[in-house]
């Protein structure tokens, strides 16, 4: 074959290799080669299913971000639903900042000009439609735009994160709160009256004699919560397309009896991904520091929680600083915190004084379901993590003041630290809201004496 020859086979295989080479770039990890910049901290997790939040011709589709969001915007009352910019009274706002659509205020792909909370817009965008804010509310007089959100008050879709009553009412808040507790979980009540539970032996197991397994793991599983309440081997370990013995059941297992754990925690940088239906999320997917160990551990419910003496102890505290490798992470032992659960542990402080972990970044909250209000764990840290000012209501007023917990949480020092020492920030923005609200309240006291 001459040169020539061979030269024209080459140009004439080259699209077909370049095709192939692109085909198979776009499936797994190589799909970065294909995105413009990466995804905001809330997304890079899923950033390679593209399908999420994307049409086959890469627009974005129109509900990609409620089918996630939309259970959250609900809970808080979304203050700036796409509702109120479909009211033609609004259409002069519309024309400034058109937020019936999500990607005007949250692009992705583009890092450099991503604020917190995946914000593409300046920090001062409230002015542009409430200029006039002073006017009607005298304690915002001076107050800087920018300051809306970073003094913690207001979020641009939970906008009673630190509204002016809730403020009102805590004015007078010590520092330190007197006997300070978590409040325990509760159980089903009627569920439990209803199927007549009672705690199972170690030999009331129902393991088939087929399987094998260690005695270990029985005896863990016959001390566990999960035996006291009733619950047999094969409730978790059976098919629910037949009563075939699954050697390890997925969370779908756990979900059917732990429904909102379960839901809450595929909501999570936890569980996202399994939401989407990609491969779980392991520590060497994350942004933050993690133990190089522990790189390739695929997260789940028994990622924390063992799956057979389901220890909530150590979800709360070993299991997470077992994968995070950071300095907030590490600095926790050094705290008044862990101290506080070391005492708890020991028995030498009632239970709910401790501070773990979960304490704080898994928060209990009450649920209503099935006609009874129960005390559960919420499983999303997202909820009370970005912002940080979403801890001060359902975790850091538990035990300290609103002033002290946001001079807290804007301390960048004592983040790093863990809380090990006093705050050297103080938000001066919202002393002057919380003082003139003492103005008010004063006034009002006057006018009813």
């Amino acid at each position: 074959m001459n040169r020539k020859k061979l030269q024209w086979i080459l140009a004439a295989l080259a699209p077909l290799w370049l095709a192939f080479h692109f085909s198979a770039s776009i499936k797994g990890e190589k799909q970065n080669a294909f995105m413009p910049g990466d995804a905001s901290h809330g997304h890079h997790q899923i950033q390679l299913q593209c399908s999420a939040c994307h049409t086959e011709d890469m627009g974005v589709k129109h509900d990609a971000c409620a089918s996630c969001h939309q259970e959250e915007l609900d809970r808080v009352a979304d203050s700036h639903p796409v509702t109120k910019f479909l009211d033609p009274r609004n259409a002069d706002r519309v024309a400034i900042l058109d937020a019936r659509k999500c990607v005007t205020c949250h692009v992705e792909h583009q890092p450099d000009q991503t604020a917190q909370m995946g914000v593409t817009l300046p920090e001062d965008y409230c002015y542009f439609c409430h200029q006039d804010v002073a006017e009607e509310r005298p304690t915002h007089e001076g107050l800087p735009f920018n300051s809306c959100s970073t003094t913690g008050c207001h979020n641009f879709h939970d906008n009673s994160a630190l509204y002016e009553d809730f403020l009102e009412k805590h004015l007078d808040d010590p520092i330190h709160k007197p006997d300070p507790s978590v409040p325990p979980r509760t159980l089903y009540q009627n569920w439990a009256h209803e199927n007549e539970t009672s705690p199972l032996s170690l030999a009331q197991r129902d393991a088939p004699t087929s399987t094998h397994y260690s005695q270990d793991i029985a005896f863990e599983w016959s001390t566990s919560s999960h035996a006291q309440a009733g619950v047999n081997c094969m409730d978790c370990h059976q098919s629910e397309q037949s009563s075939d013995w699954v050697a390890k059941p997925g969370i779908a297992s756990c979900q059917n009896c732990h429904d909102y754990e379960t839901d809450t925690f595929l909501q999570s940088r936890h569980g996202m991904r399994l939401d989407l239906g990609l491969s779980p999320m392991t520590p060497a997917h994350a942004k933050l520091p993690m133990h190089a160990g522990a790189g390739h551990k695929e997260l789940s419910c028994v990622s924390c929680h063992d799956d057979h003496s389901f220890e909530t102890r150590f979800a709360a505290v070993n299991a997470c600083m077992s994968c995070h490798d950071d300095s907030h992470t590490n600095s926790y032992k050094e705290s008044k915190h862990y101290q506080l659960w070391l005492a708890e542990s020991n028995g030498t402080a009632p239970a709910g004084t401790g501070v773990s972990c979960a304490t704080c970044h898994l928060p209990r909250v009450e649920v209503t379901e099935f006609g009874e209000t129960l005390t559960k764990v919420l499983h999303n840290q997202n909820d009370v993590l970005r912002p940080n000012e979403k801890m001060i209501r359902p975790v850091c007023i538990q035990c300290h003041g609103v002033g002290f917990s946001i001079d807290a949480l804007a301390d960048p020092n004592l983040l790093e630290n863990n809380f090990s020492g006093p705050s050297s920030i103080h938000v001066e923005s919202l002393e002057m809201v919380v003082e003139k609200l003492s103005r008010v309240a004063a006034r009002r006291s006057q006018g009813t004496n």
